[in-house]
């Protein structure tokens, strides 16, 4: 069995599009819109098969869960395996450079991930691993 797709609402597709197809590879496909609920979405897709389906509708509320500092129940983060220490080294200095926090790490975690975790432009968690 595999994990078909993670989704997430967003305030500006566009926006969060760009940012997992410039710093994660995601290829977008054409962008899905359905006038009568004023929805639109589009599915990343990552080389691992995985993908990510991003939302928008104008009457979505915000998140206004503190998500840089606190945590709470629910889906908390997503995880990307890039590769080397190297490569996860260097994807947070990218990152960093681009104007994202970086919240914590580079590190080893106390299960054995080298990793840092950081925020997409969305204030959603994303942790950055070594395979």
């Amino acid at each position: 069995m595999n994990l078909e797709h993670v989704a997430i609402w967003t305030s500006n597709l566009e926006r969060l599009k760009e940012y997992y197809s410039t710093y994660f590879g995601a290829v977008p496909n054409e962008k899905y819109r359905n006038e009568t609920k004023q929805f639109e979405s589009y599915f990343l897709s990552f080389d691992s098969g995985a993908r990510l389906e991003i939302m928008y509708r104008p009457d979505i509320p915000p998140n206004l869960n503190d998500t840089a500092s606190l945590q709470h129940l629910g889906i908390i983060h997503l995880a990307f395996c890039i590769g080397t220490k190297d490569q996860v080294n260097a994807k947070a200095i990218e990152l960093k450079a681009a104007g994202f926090p970086i919240l914590d790490g580079p590190r080893t975690t106390g299960d054995g991930y080298y990793e840092f975790v950081t925020l997409d432009p969305d204030g959603n968690r994303i942790e950055v691993t070594a395979e």
